[in-house]
């Protein structure tokens, strides 16, 4: 009995930490991915390959399988989608590995550590997170960059997607931190200057970021989650069979 409950406990307060740890966050809100809306992760792509890939890597990911999955010709991805170049200064081929150009030197140089690979970012911290992480930057003068994130404080990454959102400062109050003290939380943004999207475009450009990062953790996701419906369903009518041959076999002895 004791030995289930320490089993149970450790289960349970990691979800409870998560959930303590998730109220201080800012923003906070939901996200749904739709798989079957390929335009979006098609739009999502476009956004990866033009802010995101001269510092993080895909290299679990080739561009041409990429295209096939989402509809994107190999012609269409080599004009639109690669901008990088071979060590012999060749535009890179479409069936190439989404690498980036830049050096663990130079990275480990601008930013004291190099950038780290986005293949399964969206397994590793969830869409959840990463929604609201993108949604995150605001403007803080204390910082090396000049800005920090409501989702992770004292963030390292400069606020690439700044030309689309904008700039915007953190409001901020003082809250229980249910010790008897207080401690500051973000509650809201102001805009400080505008960028070349409308907040709730940049909402909707985020989303389909996330929704492209979501389909490269897990490409054949759709397709693993049609063949194990199938299973089960496989798997109860065999149930159903095999109960029947038992009770048959059994019959004439019982």
């Amino acid at each position: 009995m004791r030995k289930t409950i320490i089993v149970i406990a450790s289960l349970l307060f990691p979800v409870l930490g998560w959930s303590a740890g998730g109220e201080a966050m800012f923003p906070n809100d939901d996200i749904s991915v739709d798989w079957d809306d390929k335009e979006s992760m098609q739009r999502g792509a476009a956004l990866f390959t033009n802010y995101c890939l001269s510092c993080h890597s895909a290299a679990y990911s080739r561009y041409n399988r990429v295209g096939k999955d989402l509809g994107i010709s190999d012609e269409d991805m080599s004009n639109n989608l690669i901008f990088t170049t071979d060590k012999y200064g060749d535009k890179t081929k479409v069936g190439s590995l989404m690498t980036t150009t830049m050096t663990i030197e130079y990275a480990e140089a601008a930013f004291g550590t190099a950038p780290p690979d986005l293949s399964l970012v969206a397994r590793s911290r969830g869409t959840h997170w990463l929604y609201n992480y993108l949604r995150g930057f605001y403007l803080d003068d204390t910082r090396p960059l000049g800005v920090n994130n409501g989702v992770f404080p004292a963030v390292g990454m400069p606020h690439v997607l700044v030309g689309l959102e904008g700039l915007k400062k953190a409001k901020k109050e003082m809250k229980d931190d249910g010790h008897g003290g207080q401690h500051e939380v973000i509650v809201g943004f102001e805009q400080v200057s505008k960028g070349s999207m409308s907040t709730a475009e940049y909402d909707q450009a985020v989303k389909d970021l996330v929704s492209f990062l979501d389909y490269l953790a897990e490409p054949y996701k759709q397709k693993r989650q049609s063949v194990g419906t199938g299973v089960l369903i496989f798997l109860f009518f065999f149930l159903i069979l095999t109960y029947m041959l038992k009770k048959e076999y059994w019959k004439d002895i019982h």
